[in-house]
């Protein structure tokens, strides 16, 4: 079987998902690149051979050499450039999030509705271990009927990798609460076997609004994702724009009745997610999420704390990037190119998770007052759940 060919738009901070889709042999290659700054596109092209290169997205349409596009671009991008990728019959690999407002989300989805393209949208999480690992704890029916989920995202490089760039300009993201919580919003949503329809929202900015900004147009500083200050009030170069918040706390309710919680800080001295899962007949917890960690079940009871727990399950081992979930996520890609169908990812989920946490920075901004989640057309969740056909 031949080699898929993959054009890539966008080389910056997500080029690992293109590295793991460059697999020359082994399913698929690489075979053209485009980003907008020459110097990034020059030195990033050297990772893939000798592929096209052009700083317009829009010279790789026409290109019938390429099986799927891949869109690893900035957030507020991904509605043009997918929409124009789908009107051209171009499978499209779109990374989280989806968009950065409901709009934008159901604007992608009806186009890929309206013109029979396939879209693929990378929640690259549901292929971590752990995550896997506790769904299937939960599947097995350890711990009963899910009833509560909690998530803690502890962001210790938050200064660094979200507020000297275009991550800290809200008219990019929307916000934090949308931008880095996709991916928990949606894990948290696969576990509790449903979404979100109601939520409300409290965070501020409370440490990155007063230290040091460089003047617009300047470069982020060499090292800059390398060389970590401690404690964070002694991060500099923060970008021109900051008004995301770095502190951020929502409730959902799901469409099942599962109540919910989700907690971001972006100056923690550590970097994990928590995830407590509390069901009928027990809970789980994840104590760390690489692999080796573990996840811990209490099911008997009731007791004072254990930290011994009920069972014990290990993270399985894995190789590559986020945890080997880029490797996985890019062999489903290559399927779904080849053969379409449902698969572990889904645009709905996609779209669900963006939807709550667009809702909940609303909300965040009017004071903690409760939103509604917009539903989907329940045409386009009718298409996309059976696999765009």
């Amino acid at each position: 079987m031949e080699d898929l060919r993959f054009g890539v738009i966008g080389l910056g901070l997500r080029v690992s998902l293109a590295t793991a889709a460059h697999q020359p042999g082994r399913g698929s290659v690489v075979a053209a690149v485009c980003d907008t700054d020459p110097v990034t596109l020059k030195e990033q092209a050297a990772r893939f051979g000798d592929p096209v290169t052009t700083p317009d997205y829009r010279e790789l349409l026409g290109r019938d050499d390429l099986d799927a596009i891949i869109v690893l671009t900035p957030d507020d991008t991904h509605e043009e450039i997918a929409i124009a990728c789908l009107e051209a019959g171009k499978t499209v690999y779109l990374e989280k999030p989806l968009a950065i407002t409901v709009e934008g989300c159901d604007a992608i989805l009806r186009a890929a509705r309206d013109t029979g393209t396939r879209l693929y949208v990378g929640h690259n999480m549901r292929h971590m271990g752990v995550v896997r690992l506790m769904r299937d704890i939960i599947g097995r029916g350890d711990i009963g009927e899910p009833k509560t989920v909690w998530v803690r995202h502890f962001v210790s490089y938050g200064g660094d990798y979200y507020f000297k760039d275009w991550h800290a300009d809200r008219s990019r993201t929307t916000g934090l609460l949308l931008q880095k919580a996709a991916h928990d919003l949606d894990v948290l949503h696969w576990l509790a076997g449903g979404y979100t329809t109601r939520v409300n929202a409290m965070g501020d900015l409370t440490l990155y609004g007063d230290l040091p900004r460089r003047e617009p147009g300047t470069p982020r500083p060499d090292g800059w994702l390398r060389d970590y200050d401690w404690p964070p009030t002694r991060r500099r170069d923060l970008h021109h724009v900051v008004d995301v918040e770095d502190v951020s706390v929502m409730n959902m309710r799901l469409d099942n009745g599962v109540i919910a919680a989700y907690q971001q800080c972006h100056f923690t001295p550590d970097y994990w997610r928590n995830y407590t899962v509390v069901g009928t007949e027990g809970r789980l917890e994840n104590f760390g999420d690489g692999p080796g960690d573990t996840v811990k079940v209490w099911n008997t009871g009731p007791t004072g704390y254990r930290d011994d727990c009920d069972i014990a399950y290990r993270v399985p081992r894995a190789q590559g990037s986020h945890g080997g979930a880029d490797l996985e996520i890019v062999g489903e890609f290559r399927r779904f190119v080849r053969e379409g169908g449902v698969t572990d990812t889904s645009p709905v989920a996609a779209r669900m998770s963006v939807a709550a946490g667009y809702m909940a920075t609303m909300s965040l901004r009017d004071g903690g007052l409760p939103y509604d989640v917009p539903p989907l057309d329940p045409e386009l969740a009718v298409y996309f759940y059976a696999g765009q056909r």
